[in-house]
């Protein structure tokens, strides 16, 4: 997240920071290319590769493909027998004339589908093409948090009656049955509701005096907040107290189910996704928080800040992932198993395994399987009221609850496993 400092304002050097290690099962966050081509990558029976598109074309102008591979480009066509008839059987060990390798070790996972993959998501790489978290995702998640917290217990915080769920309810109510709440004025609607006044209406003051600064990012508490992006992704293996080495931020091609269900919740599914993910994720990011910052902020109608520490903020986070776990433990208690769903089992037992605990044993959920609960503060409002939301702005389902679908990923054994997302944080040590 971008911020403008204002140029009266120069940013202070006292901070809390703490340096958090995440781990996650599995983890998906989206790139800006939504897609790959088929020409964009390679397949084998248990590797997926992702070449160096210019040392390829380099290669092949070469050993004179390069129309060739123009052609293949032109009709999005696999490039698997072009790289044969190229390089040969050997094709995976290919380099440019410089001796480059076109397909390099981060750009290569292991496959976990025995079919085909199509239709390939790719993960977010940093510069160097390794697989990371930025700091802005994170930093997104734990606003949410906040402004769930805040809504949560608007009485504590003094919150005003007018950005209080009930009139956040009552206004939505209203859009609703004027058909007032259109997907344009949807991307704008937060502010209007609530985002504004919870984390942007504040006055400042600095060294004892009133800084004048126009409503927006620098008046808003969260530039106090920063959350560096996490250390790249790189597999590797750390040895448990037994000596025994485990593997960690091992790089996948896994199937994606999205799957519903019928009115009487038996299981249904419409297609499958094939997406870049990181299993057994373990990495670590920095989170900071200017504490002489936080205390330029006053807000104008009187609310009190949610936070004073780090601590403070983690907590935040842990209530609202709580909330979304007893939601996704209740939806998923509710589903029943669907052995003949277009030829495929909707066998769900291992997800519900997962949500049996009562208590959530994670802090946050990035990326994919957020979803419209994980990303909003939808939690706080009646369910009549979000499937609504969702039948204006999303998806029509009349009669379903909202959201409808989920995101769960196959193993490489062919059943359904995990569920995306979660994340666990754990303090490393403290930095000033």
């Amino acid at each position: 997240m971008v911020t403008h400092q204002h140029p009266d304002i120069q940013k202070p050097n006292v901070c809390e920071a703490k340096r958090i290690r995440l781990i996650s099962p599995i983890l998906h966050i989206g790139s800006e290319v939504q897609r790959l081509n088929p020409f964009e990558y390679v397949q084998t029976s248990n590797r997926v590769f992702l070449p160096n598109p210019e040392f390829l074309a380099k290669a092949l102008k070469q050993r004179g493909y390069l129309e060739d591979y123009i052609t293949a480009i032109e009709n999005r066509e696999s490039i698997v027998e072009l790289l044969e008839n190229a390089f040969g059987n050997n094709w995976k060990g290919a380099k440019t004339p410089n001796g480059e390798p076109i397909f390099l070790d981060g750009f290569i996972n292991r496959k976990w589908p025995e079919e085909q993959v199509t239709d390939l998501r790719p993960m977010i790489r940093n510069g160097m093409g390794q697989f990371y978290i930025p700091g802005s995702s994170i930093k997104g998640a734990i606003r949410t948090a906040i402004a769930y917290h805040l809504l949560k217990h608007a009485q504590q915080y003094q919150v005003h009656q007018a950005h209080r769920v009930s009139a956040i309810e009552q206004t939505l109510r209203q859009k609703l049955q004027g058909n007032g709440l259109s997907k344009y004025n949807q991307k704008r609607l937060d502010d209007q509701l609530f985002e504004k006044s919870l984390f942007c209406d504040f006055d400042l003051t600095y060294q004892g005096k009133a800084i004048r600064a126009k409503l927006g990012p620098n008046t808003d508490f969260m530039r106090a907040i920063h959350v560096s992006d996490s250390q790249p992704l790189v597999e590797h293996k750390v040895a448990n107290k037994q000596g025994k080495e485990i593997p960690y931020n091992i790089p996948v091609v896994a199937e994606v189910i999205v799957s519903s269900h019928f009115p009487g919740y038996k299981a249904k599914y419409r297609a499958s996704i094939y997406a870049e993910m990181v299993r057994k994720v373990r990495t670590e990011f920095t989170l900071s928080l200017d504490t002489e910052m936080l205390s330029w902020f006053s807000h104008k109608q009187g609310m009190k800040l949610p936070f004073q520490s780090v601590d403070d903020i983690l907590s935040i986070c842990q209530e609202f992932a709580q909330g979304q776990w007893d939601f996704e433990h209740d939806y998923w208690d509710d589903i029943k198993t669907n052995p003949k769903a277009m030829d495929r089992n909707l066998d769900f037992s291992q997800i519900r395994e997962i949500y049996e605990p009562e208590t959530c044993p994670y802090q946050l959920r990035l990326g994919w399987g957020s979803g419209m609960r994980g990303t909003t503060v939808n939690l706080l409002l009646p369910d009549d009221l979000v499937a609504n939301i969702r039948d204006v702005c999303g998806i029509s389902a009349p009669g379903f609850e909202a959201p409808k679908s989920r995101r769960t990923v196959v193993g490489p054994r062919g059943d359904i496993k995990y569920v995306p997302g979660w994340v666990k944080f754990k303090e490393l040590n403290k930095e000033c």
